[in-house]
């Protein structure tokens, strides 16, 4: 039986260099008897944390607001494995994608955390202009510590400029062979 894989996708371009990376990936991921589901976060409704501390992670929807996160909470409570997909943006993760992972912290509120440990794993998928990738990593890395997530892997795909960019480049097969190899 597959893994519950969730993506949470923060590039703004649907057809992007990010989401041929998403694409690829998902493409293994399936091929290996994953269930996958993707989020494109900048067609969701998600608004920044107010940092209240009034959710409660036993709640259906946990956090107070009540906005596009509530469909990603019940998939994330679900995922053994939660997939970051970003641009690289001013050395660090979209703005999407860094509101949705401040948001996921209503998971660890109130009634018991059900974010961190879970013997939950995570993938790191980004594309870029540039290749400086080192902050974005780091960041990643310190998450995944809190959360006492296993790091599968990051793709960073460099020199991709224009949309399509990627495509035949070794990264998309790298995205590819690291959905596969997800059992």
């Amino acid at each position: 039986m597959g893994k519950k894989i969730v993506i949470l996708n923060g590039s703004p371009r649907k057809n992007g260099n990010t989401s041929e990376l998403v694409k690829a990936f998902t493409e293994g991921a399936k091929e290996a008897g994953n269930e996958v589901v993707t989020f494109h976060l900048d067609s969701m409704d998600i608004h920044g944390c107010k940092g209240c501390f009034g959710g409660h992670s036993s709640r259906e929807c946990p956090c107070v607001q009540k906005d596009g996160m509530a469909q990603i909470y019940p998939a994330v409570k679900e995922a053994e494995v939660v997939v970051l997909a970003t641009p690289l943006y001013y050395w660090n993760m979209s703005g999407q994608l860094r509101t949705a992972v401040d948001r996921l912290f209503a998971l660890e509120e109130g009634d018991g955390n059900l974010l961190r440990g879970h013997d939950r794993s995570s993938a790191l998928l980004m594309a870029a202009e540039g290749s400086a990738f080192e902050d974005a990593v780091l960041y990643y890395d310190h998450l995944l510590e809190h959360l006492r997530w296993k790091n599968l892997g990051h793709v960073l795909a460099g020199g991709n400029m224009n949309v399509g960019d990627i495509r035949g480049k070794a990264e998309v097969d790298e995205a590819r062979r690291l959905g596969a190899s997800i059992r």
